[in-house]
């Protein structure tokens, strides 16, 4: 299923779901941070996804960065909220989607480095290659909040 990600898109279709989700910027020991290339849409994101209902939010994160690499993690911190009405997501069954999304940090600790169904390609980056990167601006701000050190969490 494919998928096409709107901001402030007067043309955009109107939402018709609203998804609380959660992402996760996951470290390794030199820094560098964990991308997807999504098969849904060819761009690059941070691993995450719906919150199911048997999960918590924190859990959601953890179960998603496993189910799309393959990497067992450890939430270590609080990236912020991302609930920007702007960003709509359409998808080719017909889900227009406003997503509520949690972005966590996170540390590996288990797990082995598998491509998913979900991506094409999986890959440790370094702060000063994301931007080369093909992504949606929504990514790149969840990823320069992070690399922020900011104090408080980011509430938007």
């Amino acid at each position: 299923m494919a998928r096409t990600e709107y901001y402030d898109d007067p043309t955009a279709p109107e939402p018709n779901s609203l998804v609380v989700a959660a992402s996760a910027v996951v470290v390794d020991d030199e820094g560098r941070i964990l991308l997807q290339r999504r098969r849904d849409n060819g761009l690059w994101a941070l691993p995450g996804g719906g919150m199911e209902l048997t999960d918590s939010l924190p859990g959601a994160a953890v179960r998603e960065v496993k189910e799309e690499t393959g990497l067992d993690v450890q939430i270590t911190g609080l990236v912020g909220t991302y609930t920007d009405p702007r960003h709509v997501i359409a998808y080719t069954d017909g889900e227009v989607r406003r997503q509520f999304n949690v972005c966590f940090t996170a540390r590996v600790i288990g797990g082995r480095l598998a491509i998913s169904e979900e991506s094409t390609e999986l890959r440790f980056a370094r702060p000063g290659e994301v931007d080369q990167l093909p992504m949606h601006h929504t990514q790149r701000l969840r990823i320069g909040h992070y690399l922020e050190h900011r104090e408080q969490p980011y509430l938007g």
